[in-house]
């Protein structure tokens, strides 16, 4: 009997419990999380020492300023296309207001190689024409550009477009190399086509050399710029094609990025005056030659060290 009665309350316990769970309401499964939006938008601005551009100043080695916007759509996690727009603050001898740079394009991702198609609009809004002797209004009088008055002389417009086409290799997380090729047809809007390509290396150093969500990183570029002949305005001059190179280390933390840069060029202050026609030059008889017959020289392609302090800002990344 004792075992028949304790079998009876197992089996009463059983059904109780049965009977509990069937009373339970059924929790219902978590929501799933809605899909990542593929639009993003990046925010970049800037404070320099010296807006340098592939070894040359562009604002006359004074402190300059920038401040864009980058919009992207994923179409998938393997490719990507973008518009942007950007402003510097520049320093031409035109007296331009500033830099407006507008670009676009595609980033198709194929594992550790991220590749980087598109077009660059520089447009310098507000230029004069330099040296209004040698410039009927915004046109040259044929045939004194770099012979008459012995000085420079610039168009009222700079602006010029390049394509590029880029691609980087991760090899892991501490080391990358990059290449680039990009072409105008007219370079500054000189009537001089040019092909410039550029390699660099990125070593970012590890994590834990640092705290408080610190980083760093040392890079370098190395860059060649082949030039053609300009136009009549500004004498059919033949550029001298040249190497550019930088080399830097950089802190990062969280949005912000403290860069110290040290850049430099293989043009003599004649060749780049011819090529660049700067507002900041020196006469010297040694300047003087075929190419630059005005003896003017210039160091806006000379050495220059470079301090910049950037942030950017991805709202789908930093603002979460």
């Amino acid at each position: 009997m004792k075992r028949i009665a304790v079998s009876l309350l197992v089996v009463a316990s059983f059904a109780s419990s049965a009977a509990f769970g069937a009373d339970m309401a059924v929790k219902a499964p978590p929501a799933a999380a809605p899909p990542p939006s593929p639009w993003d938008v990046v925010v970049t601005g800037a404070l320099m020492s010296d807006y340098n551009f592939r070894g040359i100043t562009q604002s006359d080695h004074r402190p300059s300023t920038q401040g864009g916007f980058e919009w992207r759509y994923n179409f998938n996690p393997n490719f990507q296309g973008y518009f942007g727009l950007s402003g510097e603050s520049i320093d031409f001898p035109n007296n331009a207001a500033a830099e407006i740079d507008i670009y676009g394009g595609v980033r198709p991702t194929f594992g550790k190689l991220a590749l980087d198609f598109g077009v660059w609009e520089y447009y310098y809004p507000g230029g004069t024409c330099f040296n209004p002797v040698v410039c009927a209004g915004s046109t040259f009088v044929p045939g004194t550009a770099l012979t008459a008055l012995g000085g420079n002389v610039v168009k009222a417009d700079e602006s010029f477009t390049e394509f590029y086409a880029k691609g980087t290799y991760t090899v892991n997380d501490n080391l990358s190399f990059g290449l680039q090729e990009w072409y105008s047809p007219s370079v500054a809007n000189t009537g001089a086509d040019g092909w410039f390509t550029t390699g660099n290396t990125t070593v970012t150093l590890p994590s834990a050399w640092f705290k408080n969500g610190f980083g760093g990183y040392v890079s370098g570029d190395l860059g060649y710029w082949a030039l053609g002949t300009s136009d009549a305005f500004y004498g059919f001059t033949n550029y001298t094609s040249y190497a550019t190179w930088d080399l830097g280390f950089g802190w990062t933390w969280k949005v912000l990025t403290l860069d110290l840069r040290y850049y430099d060029t293989d043009l003599s202050k004649s060749e780049c005056n011819a090529f660049t026609s700067a507002q900041s030059v020196s006469f010297s008889q040694s300047f003087v030659t075929a190419q630059n017959p005005n003896g003017l020289g210039t160091n806006w392609c000379g050495p220059a060290f470079i301090a910049k302090l950037s942030a950017s800002i991805d709202f789908n990344s930093n603002l979460k």
